[in-house]
Order: C-alpha cells, then sequence, then structure tokens
C-alpha cells in the first residue's frame, strides 16, 4: 500500500514544506515529506535562516523537539499563517498501525525494546521507536506507512508531548515522575503539565501511570483515575523474573508497567515471563564491565538525572565509588547531594557541574574529589576503592559538556576500566 498523508494535511503539502531543524531528526521528517511526494526544505540555525519572508513561502513548517513552544522561528511561522506539527505529529499523522507511547523520566527505551521484543516473539509486527536519532517519521518512511495490524512502541519525551495536538495513543504508559529538564520546562509543575498532555490524547482506559506519577498528579491537582494507577515502588520480587534482566529495581518498575498494558491488551501473562527471560537490556544501562582488585566497575552512562543515579545506588550494598557530573538540565543539586549521601563512600566529580556539586558535597560532608577528565576520575576512583566496593559511573547529567552523547561517554568509560585491568594484569 502507498504512503499517504491523511486529508487534513494533504492541501498543506501543496506548497514546499518547512523543516525546521537540520540534525537527525530533521533528515528524517524531510525523507518522510519527499516519501509523499512534497517538496520540503531545512532550515537550521547552522544553514538557512528561516526569516519571515521564508515563512511566508510555506503552508506547513514540521519542527524537532528541540524546538520550545515560544521558539521565535515558531511564532514567526505562524504570523504568516503557517500550521506548525512536531515531528510526532506531523509522523504520527501518517503511520496506519497503532501507536503506544511510552513516556517518563526514566525506563522509555527499554520498555518499548521489551514490548516490542515480547510482541514479536507471538508473531505480531512491531518496533520500538522514537529514542534519540530514531525518531517515528524514520519507521513510516521504511514501512510505507505500516499495516492496520502493526504496533509501533513509541518513546514520547516531554518536549514532544507539551505540542501534540493530533496523536491518539491507542496506550500509554507513563513510567514515572522525578526532576529532569527543568532548564527546557523552567519548573517541575510544567514539566509535568509537558507530559500530562499526553493523556488527552490517549484512549480513554488505555492510560497507565507509576507510583510517582500518580503522586505528582494528586500535587498538582489533576488526579488520576484509580484504574489507571500501577503500584510500581518497592513492589517483591516475581520468582518466575529471576535471573532475568527485568527482575531488580530499576529494571523492575519497567516490565511492571509492561505486564499491566500487556494484560489490558489481552495477552498472555505466561508469554510475556518468557519474553522477559530472553530479554537483553541495551548497553550503558547499569551493567558490570570488569573487575579489577576485587572492585567492581559499573557503566551507568545512560543516566542522565537524579532519578536514574538514585535507582542505581539502590542496587548495591556494599560501599560505592560514584563517578558524576556532566551539562546541568536544572534541578535541585542540594536536594540530590542529600539524597544519595548515605549511599556513597566518596564522589568523583567531573563536568560543568563539578564545582557546584563539589560545594554542595562539602555542605553535607560528602567525600568528593574534582577531576577535568574521565580518565582522571577513573584513575582517582580505582585509588578510592577496596576490594569488595563497586565504582559506578552514574553521571546523573547531560553528556554534552564533554561528550558527543551518552553512548560516547559509556564507550570511554568501559575502555579506560579495560585498560586499567589488562595494564595491571601486564604488570603481575
Amino acid at each position: 500500500m502507498p504512503l499517504t498523508a491523511p486529508e487534513f494535511l494533504r492541501p498543506l503539502l501543496n506548497r514546499p514544506v518547512a523543516v525546521l531543524g537540520g540534525g537527525v531528526v530533521g533528515e528524517k521528517v524531510l525523507r518522510l515529506v519527499e516519501a509523499l511526494g512534497a517538496e520540503g526544505k531545512i532550515y537550521d540555525a547552522r544553514g538557512a535562516d528561516f526569516t519571515a519572508g521564508a515563512a511566508r513561502q510555506h503552508g506547513l513548517a514540521v519542527f524537532s523537539p528541540a524546538f520550545a513552544p515560544d521558539h521565535p522561528w515558531l511564532a514567526r511561522a505562524r504570523a504568516a499563517g503557517v500550521e506548525c506539527l512536531g515531528e510526532l505529529d506531523f509522523a504520527a499523522a501518517c503511520w496506519r498501525g497503532r501507536l503506544v507511547a511510552v513516556s517518563g523520566t526514566n525506563g522509555k527505551t527499554t520498555v518499548t525494546e521489551f514490548l516490542a521484543h515480547a510482541l514479536s516473539s507471538l508473531g505480531r509486527v512491531a518496533q520500538a521507536i522514537g529514542a534519540p536519532g530514531h525518531p517515528l517519521a524514520e519507521l513510516v518512511v521504511t514501512a510505507r506507512g505500516g499495516s492496520r495490524d502493526a504496533i509501533a512502541l513509541c518513546e514520547v519525551s516531554s518536549a514532544q508531548a507539551e505540542t501534540l495536538r493530533h496523536l491518539r495513543s491507542d496506550g500509554t504508559l507513563w513510567i514515572n515522575f522525578a526532576e529532569d529538564h527543568l532548564e527546557r520546562h523552567g519548573g517541575l509543575e510544567a514539566y509535568f503539565g509537558a507530559k500530562w498532555n499526553l493523556v488527552a490524547h490517549t484512549a480513554p482506559g488505555l492510560l497507565f501511570a507509576g507510583s510517582s506519577v500518580a503522586r505528582f498528579a494528586q500535587k498538582f491537582g489533576r488526579p488520576l483515575p484509580a484504574a489507571a494507577v500501577v503500584a510500581s515502588e518497592g513492589q517483591p520480587g516475581d520468582a518466575r523474573l529471576a535471573r532475568s534482566a527485568l527482575a531488580a529495581y530499576p529494571q523492575r518498575e519497567n516490565f511492571l508497567l509492561a505486564a499491566a498494558w500487556w494484560r489490558a491488551a489481552g495477552y498472555d501473562e505466561a508469554a510475556l515471563i518468557a519474553a522477559a527471560r530472553t530479554f537483553k537490556l541495551g548497553r550503558h544501562r547499569l551493567a558490570r564491565v570488569v573487575e579489577h582488585d576485587g572492585v567492581e566497575y559499573w557503566n551507568d552512562a545512560k543516566a542522565t538525572n537524579f532519578l536514574a543515579v538514585e535507582a542505581a545506588l539502590g542496587r548495591f550494598t556494599a560501599p560505592v565509588v560514584l563517578i558524576a557530573g556532566g551539562k546541568s538540565k536544572g534541578g535541585d543539586l542540594a536536594g540530590f547531594v542529600h539524597r544519595i549521601a548515605p549511599r556513597v563512600k566518596h564522589v568523583v566529580l567531573l563536568g560543568s557541574t563539578g564545582a557546584d556539586l563539589a560545594f554542595h558535597c562539602a555542605t553535607f560532608r560528602v567525600a568528593h574529589s574534582v577531576c577535568g577528565t574521565l580518565a582522571e576520575a577513573v584513575r582517582r576512583a580505582a585509588e578510592l576503592a577496596a576490594p569488595g566496593e563497586h565504582v559506578v559511573f552514574s553521571p546523573g547529567f547531560a553528556s554534552f559538556d564533554m561528550f558527543r552523547n551518552f553512548e560516547d561517554r559509556g564507550d570511554q568509560f568501559e575502555k579506560l576500566v579495560r585498560e586499567l585491568a589488562a595494564s595491571a594484569a601486564s604488570l603481575r
């Protein structure tokens, strides 16, 4: 079946489509525009400027999540009478299959990948999509709009959710909620409100929200229906998941949300348990890299917020030397340091937040060191950790002050600790 645009979009494709943002998302959007038989033009701060004159040449502008709702280019487009749609809205309008949205401060990629794995094990056509660099527009093009029975398990960030207008979710899993992206939204309630917009775009009775989401919904005067709330925190283990990647927290919470949707969709729970036993987590998600001189080194480079770090620390009973720091996304640094203080032996700090974190560590009497590079941080952590202890790289902040992305910093950490172990072995 050929890829086609919905009726409401077709008149807007008669003129060139403005694609705002020239990164990976912009390139994928441009391909979708062209697959629909239309012409597109990319505008980017490092290339073509989206001037008022340029805006008047277009009837539709599709923008990446990097564009906040009050971005001057969007204001310019609206002033020229241009219809403005986020990438997710635009792509979803062209997707013929079902769409299940997955949101949350942490766990989105794991839940989408796990459900796609579980559905595929039943012979269903299912695809995890929406992780950074893999927007829904990519799937729409490669699957030619998808079949009616195809299922897109789609990550939805707060930056995407806040501008939704047309997307209709056939089920939404809102895993958890905690401080994150406050540099974008300005405050915790605004961040919650951005994600809440996804609720309004979810089919009735098909919202599943974790315990922390329910708490904040009550706090902000947006209580959830009792049937939507999934008890996801502090739950006992499930013997059926023993030795699976989803047995312990924080992955236990991810499984509980996935299972709630799975049961509501009418699938056999035994099949989900079986899928959990064969599921492999993506890289850089609290994985043991190597043991060196009795010390275990763990890579959790995917941790880009406070909740992720705290969840990682909750896995350990032996003392932890934590390597943390990066580019700030806002949030209460003092509160973060105060919460992790009892869980760490020493914190090795790096990145642009290093100095501020050092101040708060001193305030709460948390032993700490500040390092200029990751290599220096690994060496310092190795000096501090004793046999039976753990070195955990769980940054808690964005990576872009020192690395290309979280994968880059995770790869560098693993390389450094393996070199450390190999160097010591060669001297024996």
